[in-house]
């Protein structure tokens, strides 16, 4: 038996849960794969899935083993490219994730800066307000704000980013500007309910004021809007106000009472095993957000 084909059998039968949809994967007949699990478990001595008519699960034994099999394959893969010499040159499909308005407006550009740089190169993006699971999802990067749980991935520090109240010159010409957290009480809010679901805002020194929103939205983007237009105050993450604050449309207040300031990462889980497509574009967005001006 080919253990390696074996084992590039049980994974996609697990991945797929069904013998049926990996025989055509595979190119296999299904009593082809059927027998090659088969002789597999009889190898390894223990059962690696539960069939029933309806549903192919993995054992605890399975599962175990799945993970083992998916590094050994992995290893295997990233020895044939680096005899092929993909670590030396960038190739295939790149997957990059992060936040919507932050994926837009700062890892989009270099994206494209990085497909004109290698042209023979394909992107993928995936840009969400939702946390992504790199392994699962085929991520090759992510670009995180905030502080990391321990992952085991490569982290690479790039900014940070403040948490700040603005609003439009025009509206504090009629409502005054707040000098204390506690003034936000008497001021018109339009709130982000993305990224600021509670009503109780927090300060640097433990202050912390319930603020009472007359518009709540459901994006940064329209809450940003808003103070624009000059009907309230709201409160974002700073790089998403950048062009705003150099035409003047807004103007931050209270940032003597902000909270410390949130860190940025580029991230990948592949550390010193990084291909080269993905060792190029990590060299690039380190770049290009330590020099922005809005990150730091």
């Amino acid at each position: 038996m080919d253990r390696w084909q074996a084992m590039r059998i049980f994974v996609k039968v697990a991945e797929t849960e069904s013998f049926a949809e990996t025989a055509r994967h595979m190119h296999m007949s299904a009593p082809a794969v059927t027998r090659t699990v088969a002789a597999l478990e009889d190898l390894i001595g223990t059962r690696l899935f539960v069939r029933t008519t309806r549903s192919v699960k993995m054992t605890e034994a399975g599962v175990r083993y799945f993970d083992d099999c998916r590094r050994i394959l992995s290893d295997i893969a990233e020895a044939e490219a680096a005899a092929a010499g993909s670590y030396a040159t960038p190739s295939g499909t790149l997957s990059v994730t992060a936040s919507a308005l932050f994926g837009q407006m700062y890892v989009l550009p270099i994206m494209t800066e990085y497909l004109n740089l290698y042209p023979t190169m394909s992107g993928r993006t995936l840009f969400l307000d939702r946390p992504v699971n790199v392994v699962e999802e085929g991520i090759d990067v992510a670009v995180r704000i905030g502080h990391l749980p321990d992952s085991g991935f490569t982290a690479i520090k790039v900014g940070t980013v403040r948490r700040v109240i603005c609003g439009s010159p025009k509206y504090f010409e009629k409502h005054g500007i707040p000098t204390a957290p506690a003034d936000l009480k008497s001021h018109r809010i339009a709130a982000s309910t993305s990224a600021w679901a509670s009503p109780e805002w927090r300060f640097a020194g433990d202050q912390r004021v319930t603020v009472g929103a007359f518009l709540q939205c459901n994006t940064n983007e329209a809450a940003i809007a808003t103070a624009k237009a000059g009907l309230g105050l709201t409160r974002v993450l700073h790089y998403q106000i950048g062009p705003a604050l150099l035409e003047g449309t807004l103007r931050i207040v209270l940032d003597d009472h902000e909270e410390p300031p949130l860190p940025i990462h580029v991230l990948h889980p592949e550390g010193r095993h990084a291909p080269a497509k993905v060792r190029a574009f990590v060299d690039l967005a380190v770049s290009r957000l330590r020099e922005n001006r809005f990150l730091n």
